[in-house]
């Protein structure tokens, strides 16, 4: 494709990263005189946040997830290629994908975070995070195969320790999914067992600060908790865990220390960028903060190189308030469209004022017919704000497809509280071993995430 107007070859944008960033960065410069190379090493983008409901077995994979081939199939300048950056050349203007050389004329990486150990990347083996398709199935495994564990101890003690379910982080992805587990064991499951009473478990909700839900209102993170324990969930405000180690999670409150016996423990507490941001900061000497999200200027650029961007959770912009920007979609959206909007600007010999964030609001929901909504305007609580955050996330959902499938399975769970993608997947099914005392869950080996 060549430009009719100057005779000069189109811009070259490579974007790197298939999540709401980049995707929303690539569709709106599907209009534009422009050649777009889409990098991923997955093939499809992923509504991480529904993955929570595939944790937990309302939905499945599939059901929010979307080839990125397809939804940008219309897009005819658009280049969808499965693989991953691994080094960046910003004096000559090239990423490598492995032997493969990619030349851009504008770059913007978009490729999000992952969960954060602060330090202690060995609990991942024991508490596993939720930002990707085979974190949720993990999960799920984890979940479900804990009752089965149960299901066949005799002792109290250790069937107890099956039965305690421990998520660490009183965001909105832990408040969704201590809510969901309770669900689960007092009425989705509470008639399947024979040996067990699932209303017996014990799920419990740590947050380190004094209330879940910190970004939100006070009230409404009173509200949230509330909702909380009034579906079995043990709320523990200012609680840090410090240690998680051999089926046991220590905590501490003030000069109170506590062990906890428990199989099944979820992480929630934290993020920190992908590695990518490290490998641009080694080219390009831009500043990253702890979280290793780069420090980028008030267009989203990185200093000294106006034709790279960084948006989503891999960006720190904190150019609005004095804070950075939160990692959440809509933030990720909003910059995706903005920088494809500077680059056609640019192209056009004009210029954008600086990337300002609209905050539309923000949602969590806590169980059936219960959520909280902070839009700012106005505050809303329990079925109108379940109801709300419901047509929210169907509405944002990628391709048709998907959201009648969504809409289909949320009605039907609705009325029927049945929860149909409940299924344990992966050769790592809990097993005793000749210790009775113990079982065996191996995971070196993550299940697929084609289930």
């Amino acid at each position: 494709m060549v430009n009719a107007v100057d005779n000069q070859p189109p811009h070259n944008v490579v974007i790197v990263g298939g999540g709401f960033g980049g995707l929303y960065a690539a569709k709106a410069l599907s209009n534009a005189n422009v050649n777009v190379t889409l990098i991923d090493k997955r093939n499809f983008h992923l509504f991480q946040p529904l993955l929570y409901q595939v944790a937990t077995g309302t939905v499945s994979p599939a059901d929010i997830s979307s080839p990125l081939r397809s939804v940008l199939s219309k897009s005819k300048n658009t280049t969808v290629l499965l693989g991953e950056v691994n080094n960046i050349d910003p004096q000559a203007q090239k990423v490598f994908m492995g032997d493969e050389i990619i030349p851009y004329d504008s770059l913007i990486l978009a490729t999000g975070a992952k969960h954060s150990y602060f330090g202690k990347d060995e609990w991942e083996e024991h508490a596993p995070g939720l930002k990707t398709v085979e974190d949720a199935i993990e999960m799920r495994r984890r979940i479900f195969s804990a009752f089965e564990a149960a299901e066949k101890e005799t002792n109290p003690q250790k069937r107890r320790a099956w039965m305690t379910f421990v998520v660490v982080g009183g965001g909105p992805t832990g408040v969704e999914l201590a809510g969901a587990i309770a669900e689960i064991a007092y009425h989705t499951i509470k008639d399947d067992f024979r040996n067990i009473d699932t209303s017996e478990a014990q799920i419990l909700l740590l947050e380190g600060l004094d209330r879940v839900l910190p970004p939100f209102a006070p009230e409404l993170s009173q509200e949230a908790a509330a909702s909380l324990r009034r579906l079995g969930v043990t709320v523990q405000t200012n609680t840090l865990v410090t240690n998680i180690e051999n089926d046991i999670v220590t905590i501490k409150q003030g000069d109170r220390v506590e062990q906890i016996p428990a199989h099944t423990v979820l992480w929630a507490a934290g993020v920190k960028a992908s590695p990518l941001g490290k490998m641009l900061a080694e080219a390009t000497d831009v500043e990253c903060d702890r979280a290793g999200r780069v420090v980028v200027e008030p267009d989203l650029s990185v200093n000294g190189y106006p034709n790279i961007f960084v948006i989503g959770d891999l960006a720190h912009f904190s150019h609005q308030n004095g804070k950075p920007l939160p990692g959440v979609a809509p933030v990720a959206m909003q910059e995706g469209e903005y920088v494809a909007a500077l680059i056609k600007a640019r192209l056009k010999g004009r210029k954008l004022p600086q990337f300002r964030y609209i905050d539309r609001g923000s949602l969590a929901v806590i169980g059936q017919n219960f959520a909280v909504v902070d839009l700012g305007f106005v505050k809303l609580k329990g079925f109108l704000a379940w109801f709300t955050w419901l047509f929210i996330h169907i509405y944002f959902l990628i391709e048709f497809d998907n959201k009648l499938i969504v809409m289909v399975q949320w009605a039907w769970s609705y009325f029927t509280r049945n929860r149909g993608a409940r299924l344990i997947t992966g050769s790592d099914i809990l097993t005793p071993t000749q210790d009775t005392d113990k079982y065996y869950s191996p995971v070196a080996s993550r299940p697929t995430a084609n289930v």
